[in-house]
């Protein structure tokens, strides 16, 4: 990158970066409920995610549209970065040992 494409990167306002930008998709996750083996997709909104020290004290859970039934599923390293990339509410559990 040359000298001036980086000044010219560094005076560059947050409308003239976002100029050709139409809008945004909304993020969906695709998700099942084990009790009434409905399949749907649900908003970053309608999913939470904790964070614990280890791989049973860390998952995602939601409320099932179909049935409303409160589901929670484990969430290993890869179901942590798409959900948190995805914009979904995170909750970090901290031992108190």
């Amino acid at each position: 990158m040359s000298e001036s494409s980086v000044a010219g990167a560094r005076g560059m306002s947050v409308a003239a970066a976002f100029a050709g930008m139409r809008s945004v998709a909304p993020v969906v996750f695709r998700a099942g409920c084990p009790d009434c083996r409905g399949r749907f997709e649900l908003a970053a909104s309608a999913l939470r995610l904790a964070i614990g020290a280890s791989r049973r004290t860390t998952f995602y859970s939601f409320t099932c549209p179909g049935c409303g039934a409160a589901v929670r599923k484990p969430a290993g390293e890869r179901i942590v970065e798409l959900l948190t990339g995805g914009g979904v509410r995170t909750l970090r559990l901290h031992s108190t040992v």
